[in-house]
């Protein structure tokens, strides 16, 4: 792993909650049934998002995952206000990685444990390619912010060659000399357009 400091994985997460911040608010009263990808509307992906945050600090806690913590239904995740139901978990993600000492555990995720370290990095890739997912499902800002595509890189480079299943989608070939966006979006399967 690329040697990013404390601090430097607390700013790339913030500017990655910050961009799909964005992106959510992008969206449209009619778009949130709209598909964002196989299976998932709008609303079920930003609703992962949300479920992705409320698990932070929990897990920063030392509680290991456990299913059926929390709402996995996208109306109870997200209430009557999207946008509130996500900035509120989002805010505690946050809140909870900057702790004093957050980043020096370890995290019992259900694959098991995992350096606070990885996790962020691996939450910062994850709202990273799920903000260009929002963007492009709602004709809404594809380009990324290009210091959390490299971070993004740096995450997607530890990955299987054939993906995790139920996680990751399985790269697409792209030439190595293609833009860092475009071989991110590759790296987690999806085809830059």
């Amino acid at each position: 792993m690329a040697d990013f400091s404390p601090v430097e994985l607390l700013e790339l997460f913030q500017r990655a909650q910050n961009q799909f911040t964005d992106r959510v608010d992008a969206v449209g009263s009619d778009q949130w049934e709209d598909e964002s990808l196989p299976g998932w509307t709008v609303a079920d992906l930003v609703a992962h998002l949300v479920s992705e945050a409320l698990w932070v600090p929990p897990l920063l806690a030392g509680e290991p995952y456990a299913e059926g913590r929390f709402p996995e239904d996208t109306t109870d995740l997200l209430g009557t206000d999207p946008f509130t139901g996500w900035e509120t978990a989002a805010d505690g993600a946050l809140s909870a990685f900057a702790e004093d000492d957050a980043l020096m555990r370890t995290v019992h995720l259900s694959r098991g444990p995992t350096p606070a370290t990885q996790y962020i990095l691996e939450m910062t890739a994850d709202l990273t390619v799920h903000a260009w997912d929002l963007a492009h499902a709602t004709g809404g800002d594809t380009e990324l912010d290009g210091e959390l595509v490299t971070a993004a890189l740096v995450f997607a480079e530890q990955l299987p060659e054939d993906g995790v299943p139920g996680l990751f989608d399985p790269p697409l070939d792209v030439s190595a000399a293609a833009p860092p966006q475009v071989r991110l979006l590759a790296r987690f399967g999806r085809k830059a357009t």
